[in-house]
């Protein structure tokens, strides 16, 4: 089944250092980060884009980007936490978690972060890690995939950076 997967790199987060987080996992989004991350949903409304599903990674700073990208898509009881999508995990075992669902979804949101997202993008449109790819944080691909596999499956529509979204919005 053809399936849109729409790739999102968290906002802005506090660094490691923050006095408010012990652990990376604890790092929240800044308010400059939530500010550019309403202007990306902005822009992807603007776009008429819509999701099925969003997968996101556990970690606070990719939850919060998720949760504003869902709240102002109505979205908010299609997110799911899920460890695929944390710092250094596995492609494979993410494509196979999103092949596992009980529905696939036509367009999925997948919120994480780099250099894993860049990696799996380049997977999908290249076979191998070895594509140059940059996401900024707050940057979005679309990858159209006729099946999603591990491996070179899929055409990398575009990627957007938060300049080009705030343009848009």
């Amino acid at each position: 089944m053809a399936m849109d997967i729409y790739i999102l790199r968290h906002g802005l987060a506090v660094e490691l250092d923050d006095p408010d987080c012990r652990r990376d996992a604890e790092r929240q989004l800044t308010g400059e980060g939530k500010r550019k991350l309403e202007h990306v949903a902005d822009a992807l409304q603007a776009m008429e884009i819509s999701f099925d599903l969003i997968l996101t990674s556990p970690y606070k700073r990719a939850l919060q980007t998720a949760e504003i990208i869902a709240e102002a898509f109505g979205l908010k009881k299609k997110i799911q936490c899920t460890g695929c999508l944390e710092p250094g995990a596995s492609p494979r075992e993410l494509i196979e978690f999103i092949n596992g669902l009980k529905s696939s979804p036509e367009n999925l949101l997948l919120v994480g972060h780099e250099p894993d997202l860049s990696r799996l993008t380049s997977l999908l449109v290249g076979g191998d890690f070895n594509v140059a790819i940059t996401l900024k944080k707050g940057g979005f691909v679309r990858v159209k995939c006729e099946q999603l596999e591990h491996g070179q499956c899929g055409s990398l529509e575009w990627l957007l950076t938060p300049a080009h979204m705030l343009l848009m919005a």
